[in-house]
């Protein structure tokens, strides 16, 4: 594919030859913040934070009122990620929430209103330097082509009729997306985008489902078109955390071969052979493996058949061995401890592997 333009949301280029971003979207509604020392306001400073470690680049808050404006303008000045607002229905409160630092405006042509509206929007934007992106999604696309057009046909339609708008003040900040919940529909739909104009594309799945749902038609959408280029930005839509979101999105983003960079944890499903609880390892250890800034693959195994022979392979590793645990690096044994130091063990151990790598 030929490159797309490039867009700045914040202080992330997105587009050209900058890697694809990984964002999620905060999953409550904001509370009405009592002022920039409000402890609710810290707590969800604190959690971006930690999303960013964990690799995510841009968060979007819904803003279906004008109080939620409020709130995300204090939040938007001091939030370690770009924030972007996602609006419905009123486009009052997307010129609302310009008069603060944004990073991008979501508008969904689906429900947003007249094409004077979307003027007003586009004008607040240039004035401001903000993006937009048009959000299409097909459970709420212009009912006029819905009644004439299947499903990607409108949606790309719809789409069009923004970027005509859009084009036709000089206004060329924009990023769109087109989701469906059929990955074959999203697969036709960005392909269809793609061949036809230069913005760079948010990719993602609407209404995927749950945990193993979600990740599952996700990846069938979004891998195949991460691996012809399309695509500057992801978004995993699952009825789950915000954290399973980033995480998903790193592996999606490394089965398609784009920005693999970061710890790889590979481990067994468990079986009747193992003598180490994998699962609640792996849940302990998960997140703050996910957020470390290392390229290094990390095995958590059950029993001695799959660690270390069938794991040599990692960097390190740990595995079951009757009622011991064993500690691995490329498939040396280098400690065997109690299961009850397993924690600590693998904490040192990491430690060493991290300042082995640093030098």
């Amino acid at each position: 594919m030929s490159l797309t333009k490039s867009v700045k949301v914040g202080d992330l280029l997105m587009g050209g030859e900058w890697p694809v971003s990984i964002q999620t979207m905060w999953k409550d509604s904001l509370p009405v913040f009592s002022g920039p020392d409000d402890l609710r306001l810290l707590s969800v400073i604190e959690k971006m934070s930690d999303l960013k470690r964990l690799g995510c680049s841009i968060i979007r808050f819904a803003v279906p009122d004008i109080s939620a404006a409020e709130s995300l303008g204090l939040l938007a000045g001091r939030s370690p990620l770009p924030v972007v607002a996602d609006i419905h229905f009123d486009w009052r409160i997307a010129l609302r929430c310009m008069d603060f630092p944004v990073a991008k405006i979501r508008i969904n042509p689906g429900n947003i209103g007249a094409e004077w509206k979307v003027r007003e929007v586009a004008v607040k934007a240039m004035d401001k330097g903000i993006p937009i992106r048009i959000g299409i999604n097909g459970g709420s696309l212009p009912k006029d082509l819905v009644q004439e057009h299947d499903t990607v046909e409108a949606a790309l339609m719809a789409a069009e009729r923004e970027i005509e708008v859009l084009e036709s003040m000089r206004f060329s900040d924009i990023v769109v997306s087109l989701k469906m919940n059929e990955p074959d529909e999203v697969i036709r739909a960005n392909e269809a985008f793609a061949a036809r104009y230069p913005y760079p594309l948010h990719l993602g799945v609407t209404e995927a489902g749950p945990l193993v749902a979600g990740i599952v038609r996700n990846t069938a959408a979004l891998v195949p078109l991460l691996k012809k280029g399309i695509g500057a930005t992801i978004r995993v839509s699952l009825s789950d955390s915000m954290e399973q979101e980033v995480i998903a999105g790193k592996e999606i983003l490394g089965c398609a071969g784009k920005n693999a960079h970061g710890v790889r944890i590979v481990s067994c499903p468990r079986c009747g052979r193992a003598s180490f609880d994998t699962h609640a390892f792996t849940s302990r250890w998960m997140n703050k493996l996910y957020s470390l800034e290392a390229d290094i693959s990390v095995a958590v195994m059950g029993c001695v058949v799959n660690g270390p022979g069938e794991a040599r392979h990692a960097d390190l590793g740990i595995t079951g061995a009757g009622n011991s645990v064993l500690i691995f690096k490329h498939g040396e044994i280098i400690r065997k401890i109690d299961a009850r130091d397993a924690d600590k063990a693998f904490q040192e151990e990491l430690e060493k592997l991290l300042k082995e790598k640093a030098k």
